[in-house]
């Protein structure tokens, strides 16, 4: 074989797995920007405007006891997890070593959880909560009463108060804080409920 020949079998080999590197790097970044959260694409936007914390924000709200109200509640457990403070009205999304990744505000449901550990047992993308309105973003981790209890945001972003009469499970969100419970708190994941 002459060395002009292995020199163009080489090079074209090289072209092709060059090509095909190319076109899995481009796949890879559909696939990245496809399953972003809708507010990225926003340049400048937060995704709440309460959701992270920084030593600003947490300088900035204290409850009357003096306590920071946006610090994990103490005794909420270690490691990963959700908790979910029923007086409050607030979720954290919590790291390994302790540190929050995220808080926000929610609206309760008519029918809340016990204190108590619980893991978050199913997820739905998209589907009409207990009270008719299309959800999203659907975090199951309990049942109360035959009542499934979850996260979930309402697709028209709204946040209202449920009606005192009905039976209702949803803890509602905002849209872009729903984006962040999904992407954090998948099936197993603790979620620890706090008074």
């Amino acid at each position: 074989m002459r060395w002009s020949t292995v020199a163009r079998s080489s090079s074209g080999i090289v072209a092709g797995l060059t090509a095909a590197a190319l076109a899995a790097v481009a796949f890879l970044a559909y696939q990245a920007s496809a399953n972003a959260p809708a507010d990225l694409a926003a340049p400048g936007k937060s995704p709440s405007a309460n959701a992270s914390l920084t030593p600003q924000d947490k300088s900035k709200d204290k409850g009357k006891d003096g306590r920071d109200s946006l610090a994990v509640p103490a005794r909420s457990g270690k490691g990963v997890r959700v908790v979910y403070s029923l007086s409050e009205r607030r979720v954290w999304l919590v790291r390994p070593k302790g540190q929050p990744t995220q808080t926000f505000t929610v609206t309760p449901s008519t029918v809340s959880p016990p204190p108590g550990s619980y893991a978050v047992r199913s997820r739905s993308g998209s589907i009409p909560g207990s009270d008719g309105v299309q959800v999203e973003h659907v975090v199951r981790f309990t049942s109360v009463d035959h009542v499934a209890i979850g996260f979930s945001a309402a697709v028209d972003g709204t946040m209202p108060t449920p009606d005192p009469a009905s039976k209702t499970g949803g803890v509602r969100m905002t849209r872009a804080d729903g984006d962040a419970m999904w992407s954090f708190a998948t099936v197993g994941v603790k979620v620890v409920v706090v008074p």
